[in-house]
This record gives C-alpha cells, structure tokens and sequence, in this order.
C-alpha cells in the first residue's frame, strides 16, 4: 500500500471515514488474486475542490458500465467472485454527493485495476 499526501478537508467525521473504509474495502478485496496487489491513495486541491483517489491494480471494470457503479445493488462482478452487499459504493456516493456537496468518479480497465476519486468543496475561510 502507498498513501501519498491527504488534504486537509472539512466534513463529518464518521462518514468521511465511511466513505475510506468502503473505498480501501474495494480496493483490497478486487486485488486479492493479484500475485503483486497494490493500493494507492493520494489527494490534491484543485481548483476549488480536494480530491481524493483510492487506486488499485486488481480486477477493474469496463468503462462502458462505470455509470451503474455507484447505484444501489448494482454489481459488474459476480457475488460468487467477489463478495458484497453491492451498497458500499451508492454509501459512498450518497455520503460524498447529499451530505458534502462534492462529487465522485471512477476509471478503470478490466483486468488492470481501478481508481475511484471524490471531490469536496474547500471550505471557505471562517466557515
């Protein structure tokens, strides 16, 4: 595991925590076959925003579905490959997105891994 430098960021705490628990969930369990697995997490600010990223070189997905990824019970792998409930990343949307203002994204290839990044706002001085 690599983790690179975090902004500094403004938001619930336990939700926040959520929001590492699930991604670094993902990223462990879709490299567990990998003879040589490896996780990455960084961030940086950009713009007005802190952006986060929990990057793996495991299974990965097929672009042309990463809009079902974050919605509730859908999974692009079977539960008999890799286990789950399928919510961990419509929490970590709704986490991201309702509660924080921000937003997330994912890239990916199949069979060469994943990124999934999220977005918060930067907090105005004094709020």
């Amino acid at each position: 595991m690599k983790i690179g430098p975090l902004p500094l960021c403004r938001g619930d705490y336990s939700m926040l925590r959520q929001v590492w628990v699930n991604l670094l969930g993902n990223a462990i369990k879709f490299t567990r076959s990998k003879d040589a697995a490896l996780v990455e997490v960084g961030g940086h600010i950009k713009g007005k925003e802190n952006i986060y990223y929990v990057k793996d070189n495991g299974a990965g997905f097929d672009m042309q579905y990463a809009d079902k990824l974050f919605g509730v019970f859908q999974r692009l792998h079977g539960v008999e490959e890799f286990g789950g409930t399928g919510i961990g990343l419509a929490i970590v949307k709704r986490i991201i997105v309702t509660r924080h203002g921000g937003r997330v994204w994912a890239e990916g290839k199949v069979n060469e891994g994943a990124t999934f990044y999220f977005a918060l706002p930067l907090q105005e001085k004094g709020t």
